[in-house]
């Protein structure tokens, strides 16, 4: 690779990097190509963009990108791959599930939304971290059930209140 292509692949990795809140860096070495090819596929439905990269560029970028991934550098070493996603907790529910019929992914680590979790013990806590959608759903549920239980009540009461209401008027004086 000459100098100008690692510096075009530093600069596009480090915009982003930039951009993206949530990575997590694995290592996919040693599958064969029909298991490697089948991760990419799942990883491809799932809308995982997974890459292969070189430790000494993702350092450059990591440096290049703004942010502050220093507690990612010890992590750069052998094999890596990066795997970005939208959904903060896809790639670990995805590296879960891929890995009841193969050894790897192996989670070397992972940036969640400004938190850095590091080794493959890390992987239940990301698999626990709610995404957005479902936080904003935990958040309207919440918010629903003293309303509903207001208009339940206020509903109930406003039976029994007409029913009283037609009782009296329907007796003779």
């Amino acid at each position: 690779m000459k100098k100008e292509e690692k510096n075009q692949s530093v600069d596009v990795l480090a915009e982003k990097l930039s951009v993206t809140n949530n990575f997590y860096l694995t290592d996919i070495s040693n599958l064969n190509v029909e298991t490697s090819n089948k991760l990419r596929r799942i990883c491809f439905k799932r809308n995982i963009q997974l890459k292969m990269v070189k430790n000494t560029l993702l350092k450059k970028a990591m440096e290049k990108s703004g942010k502050d991934f220093s507690p990612l550098y010890d992590i750069l070493k052998g094999s890596t791959s990066i795997m970005f996603s939208e959904v903060a907790n896809d790639p670990a529910k995805m590296i879960r599930e891929f890995r009841r019929t193969a050894p790897k992914p192996i989670l070397k680590a992972a940036y969640v939304e400004e938190t850095v979790y590091v080794g493959d013990d890390q992987l239940d806590t990301l698999v626990n971290i709610k995404s957005k959608n479902e936080m904003i759903g935990v958040v309207i549920s919440m918010l629903r059930s003293p309303l509903q239980n207001v208009m339940s009540a206020l509903n109930s009461g406003n039976n029994k209140l007409s029913g009283i209401v037609k009782t009296l008027s329907e007796r003779p004086e």
